[in-house]
């Protein structure tokens, strides 16, 4: 069957709202840890997660960090407008945009917006700095959002810098709570470095400085990529069928030693840790593919559509194949790191290509997180949850979570 006839009430499960997580475990590294494995379950903690890694593998991180994306304006009459930044506005490279002075653009959602009838929302900031007068305006109305257009009068600050003193850090909807002082520090990984996600890549939660010495010192090898987070990975799936669900796409960056580190790795394990991160390596798959099939393509020819994994020919071409005609690419192209975006859906019926494993949280109901754990270990995401379910595991961004190996039988 094509995914794309998949019905999402065959990925749905009873979550209860006592068992989402509303806040993180004080101490990273002792959430609990499911490990499944050729159709078995066992139990532990994350601080003990050498312990089931196989020495040779490769754990791949995204290290993408979360930005401040809530930009709330008080009126004079006391309501206040939310500005949710999502990306850069079509055209714009998210590096490029987090880096402009003076003003820039961006897609994103208003709350509130019935109210918003004068031409600016302004915002006056006082920073070490200095001070500086932050305006919005609307550009045009797109299907669900706004373009946006931020301007400020001090060159001296970057978007990214005035999103530090003007945003707040936005929380997953389903914690239904504010964002409070500790999740400045516990909803971004250790490692998080690059700036451009609105979620957290929540697998990486998990992660201490010292669990990452330790991984180091049994010789596991660890390698970056960054995909930036996007809103929609929020968003569960509402048609039926998955045909008429829009798959979100996000920013991906990737260098060239990554790839050729990747490459190297392929005859032992690669480890995604997080559903983003195996996207992201996935995604790199299915590039190569690209550039067999036209040598000539474009950078917008090579990103991944979400039905791309289903229906291009070469369906055969090895992961040593596929990441060696990317490395090519680039080379012809003069380029040592890929920027791009990818809208890689994962769902039954799915072959991983790099990924030998993930480790993630257990995920929202009807969701294509969910489809991307049954594309990689079959009808037993069921076995999994419910175990779970049954042993009081916490679920979802600041929940407990899992290391999944993948089941040949599960394509």
């Amino acid at each position: 069957m094509h995914p794309s006839q998949l019905q999402i009430k065959d990925y749905t499960y009873e979550l209860p709202d006592e068992r989402i997580a509303r806040y993180p475990l004080a101490e990273r590294d002792l959430s609990k840890l499911l490990i499944y494995k050729e159709g078995n379950i066992s139990e532990d903690v994350y601080r003990n997660l050498p312990e089931h890694l196989p020495a040779d593998c490769m754990l791949v991180f995204n290290n993408t960090k979360v930005i401040e994306a809530r930009i709330l304006f008080h009126k004079s009459t006391g309501s206040i407008i939310e500005i949710f930044c999502l990306e850069p506005a079509a055209g714009v490279e998210l590096t490029q945009a987090m880096m402009s002075q003076g003003s820039v653009c961006w897609t994103c959602l208003v709350g509130g917006a019935g109210k918003w009838k004068q031409q600016f929302l302004e915002k006056q900031l006082s920073t070490p700095k200095g001070d500086v007068l932050l305006k919005a305006e609307k550009r045009k109305q797109e299907q669900g959002s706004f373009e946006i257009e931020f301007s400020w009068d001090n060159d001296h600050f970057t978007f990214a810098e005035l999103l530090h003193f003007a945003g707040v850090l936005p929380l997953p909807p389903y914690l239904q709570r504010q964002t409070e002082a500790a999740d400045y520090d516990r909803y971004q990984t250790v490692y998080a470095r690059q700036e451009g996600s609105v979620a957290a890549p929540t697998a990486g939660l998990h992660f201490t400085p010292l669990l990452l010495q330790q991984l180091q010192e049994r010789g596991i090898k660890t390698q970056f990529v960054t995909l930036h987070v996007g809103a929609g990975t929020f968003q569960p799936v509402k048609s039926e069928t998955m045909e008429q669900h829009n798959m979100h796409r996000e920013w991906i960056e990737i260098t060239t030693d990554t790839i050729e580190d990747l490459l190297k790795q392929l005859p032992n394990n690669i480890i995604a840790v997080g559903t983003t991160s195996l996207r992201s390596i996935e995604s790199l798959y299915w590039m190569g593919v690209k550039a067999i099939i036209n040598p000539n393509a474009g950078i917008e020819e090579l990103e991944v559509q979400q039905w791309d994994a289903y229906d291009l020919p070469n369906q055969k071409t090895s992961a040593k194949e596929a990441l060696q005609a990317l490395l090519d690419w680039m080379k012809r192209n003069q380029l040592n790191q890929l920027i791009c975006h990818t809208q890689v859906l994962i769902a039954p019926g799915y072959k991983a290509r790099i990924a030998s494993a993930i480790i993630t949280n257990f995920h929202q109901p009807n969701s294509t997180l969910l489809l991307l754990v049954a594309a990689l270990i079959g009808n037993d995401w069921k076995k999994v949850y419910d175990h779970a379910m049954a042993n009081n595991f916490r679920f979802l961004s600041y929940g407990d979570g899992s290391l999944l190996w993948v089941r040949e039988s599960s394509v």
